[in-house]
């Protein structure tokens, strides 16, 4: 049919017209405001042709059709409250953050359906649910290097507390491995953690040095001799670059001669350095740096064991039993995901401002091409602390659950913690479980704040990631050694939640069976054996834990 047919007035010259374009011929399937711009150009046309005034309205004519050609490829509109409305591209489904919206609609079924029903998710996940369990098991078979050894490795860790940690329990293998003392690692000042805490502030080095001393010699520094040969300058021992993930031969034919040569060497960053598949004694040796010698420092352990303590005697209507999640919704994650959350240009520079702060340059290299959607729909994004909270709802974690917060500096807290606090009242984070005297002296050093985190966690019921990195990969790990190889823990299908999230008229039922789906998937993967291509640091079994036999059934002797 022509365009004009549907609007003239029925007469042979109306029928004589010429068909639309098929630029602006109405498509199938198509909502009902594109119609309203279909409507309105044609509207335009037939008074165009009515009255001969084509190049008069030329103009008018060009933005309508510029704006019925936005709608054809999928434009929509953002409600952000307070009367603001963005036009913003249309993407596939759960690429757009409408989850405040969602919220804001399931809000009255969420506390109602909490009201009807007493059950906590919280006090059924502890039920029996593995028959076979697991031990710590650590075999290892390297002796100290004693006077023989074959020289000095001195290794720099980057990176925050869990880099860090992984840089350390890798030394610890390959000094074993190369027969080698291992010196103190130096803990270098990053650019996005700014913490100048050294190896001592955050672990217990006396521990540590006793804690190896039968397997690995440690030192805490360099003796007199060798720092002579260097002028007693460090950075005038040769540092080796070695590529990422080496094997232990790479080590015996390339790091070795050199230590024998030179006495010391040194490497510098020494950050994912060592593969993952090396032989079990040395692997043992992994075991034994991350799992028991590896000790926070007296002023953070007695804090974090205080915190612990505090949490469970808060919990009492869930049995001292409580959730932790770590968060990571701080400005410089946010920053990095390139993801987008109120569409605003105050967001967009402050992002900008924090990427080039974080990784100059990195992000504005040419070619770069950043799709915040793309993120979001692929699982890359933060998750904010309202979709935590509405996850967690979900799954059946009511309101009187109490849920520990680990996080930095979360982007906006005032505005996006709020909701979170309104799904759970009892939220508590370490500044509210410790007093600001407490807290003063670890203020300015992230990591030291992230061990009193971590230390909350590795002791909750229940941990939740919600971003993936170091801390949650050493502390699943962690969990599972400390709690016979099974330790809940939900790594929420971020694609799936953030489609769930753009639906605004999905219903709570619909929603809340979704959740709970996810949270037995979550508990049916609560035990994992390592596969060759991962890190006993978050699979401890088999190689730091053994079996434990099935119990004998009972017999009846009567």
């Amino acid at each position: 049919m022509h365009g004009l047919s549907r609007l003239g007035n029925g007469n042979a010259r109306s029928l004589a017209s010429p068909p639309s374009s098929p630029r602006i011929r109405p498509s199938r399937g198509k909502t009902s405001n594109q119609g309203i711009g279909e409507r309105l150009v044609f509207l335009l046309f037939s008074v165009v042709f009515r009255r001969k005034g084509v190049l008069l309205l030329a103009p008018l004519l060009y933005i309508a059709g510029m704006l019925l050609f936005m709608g054809s490829f999928g434009f929509t509109i953002l409600d952000l409250g307070h009367g603001v409305e963005i036009v913003y591209r249309r993407g596939p489904p759960g690429s757009v953050y409408r989850s405040p919206k969602v919220f804001k609609r399931l809000w009255p079924m969420m506390e109602a359906d909490a009201n009807r029903s007493s059950r906590n998710a919280l006090m059924e996940a502890w039920k029996p649910r593995v028959k076979g369990l697991w031990k710590p098991c650590i075999s290892t078979n390297v002796s100290a290097a004693g006077s023989n050894s074959n020289g000095f490795f001195i290794i720099e860790a980057n990176g925050g507390l869990n880099q860090q940690r992984l840089s350390i329990c890798d030394a610890v293998a390959v000094a074993g491995l190369l027969n080698a003392t291992l010196v103190i690692p130096i803990f270098h000042l990053n650019s996005v953690w700014r913490d100048s805490s050294k190896f001592g502030d955050i672990f217990d080095e006396d521990f540590f040095i006793y804690a190896l001393s039968k397997n690995v010699k440690v030192v805490k520094e360099l003796p007199k001799d060798i720092l002579e040969r260097y002028n007693y300058n460090i950075s005038s021992i040769v540092n080796l670059r070695l590529k990422a993930w080496s094997s232990p031969a790479y080590y015996l034919h390339k790091v070795l001669p050199q230590l024998l040569r030179l006495g010391a060497v040194r490497v510098a960053p020494f950050s994912n350095r060592l593969a993952h598949a090396v032989p079990a004694h040395i692997q043992g040796l992994r075991c034994l740096a991350n799992f028991e010698a590896l000790r926070f420092a007296d002023p953070i352990r007695l804090l974090a064991e205080q915190m612990v303590n505090r949490m469970v005697t808060k919990s009492v209507q869930s049995s001292g039993n409580y959730v932790s999640v770590h968060l990571r919704f701080e400005m410089d994650m946010v920053a990095f995901s390139c993801c987008e959350y109120d569409f605003g240009e105050v967001e967009k520079l402050e992002m900008d401002m924090a990427r080039e702060r974080g990784w100059k340059g990195k992000f504005r290299r040419r070619g770069r091409v950043i799709r915040p959607g793309a993120n979001r729909v692929d699982g890359k994004c933060p998750l904010t602390p309202l979709e935590v909270g509405m996850m967690l709802r979900g799954m059946g974690f009511n309101n009187n659950t109490l849920v520990y917060v680990a996080a930095g500096n979360i982007y906006k807290a005032d505005k996006y913690m709020a909701p979170l606090r309104q799904m759970f009242p009892l939220l508590q984070t370490k500044d509210t479980l410790a007093t600001p005297e407490e807290l003063a002296p670890f203020k300015g050093h992230s990591s030291r704040l992230a061990a009193l985190d971590y230390t909350v966690c590795l002791h909750s019921e229940v941990f939740v990631s919600t971003q993936g990195g170091n801390f949650p990969h050493f502390l699943i790990g962690h969990r599972r050694y400390l709690y016979k190889g099974h330790a809940e823990t939900i790594k929420p299908d971020k694609r799936k939640l953030v489609q769930l999230l753009d639906k605004p008229s999905i219903r709570w039922d619909y929603f809340k069976k979704q959740m709970q789906d996810m949270l037995r998937h979550n508990d049916a993967k609560g035990v994992e054996l390592r596969k060759p291509a991962a890190s006993l640091y978050t699979f401890p079994m088999p190689d730091c834990m053994c079996k434990e036999p099935d119990p004998e059934p009972e017999t009846d002797t009567a």
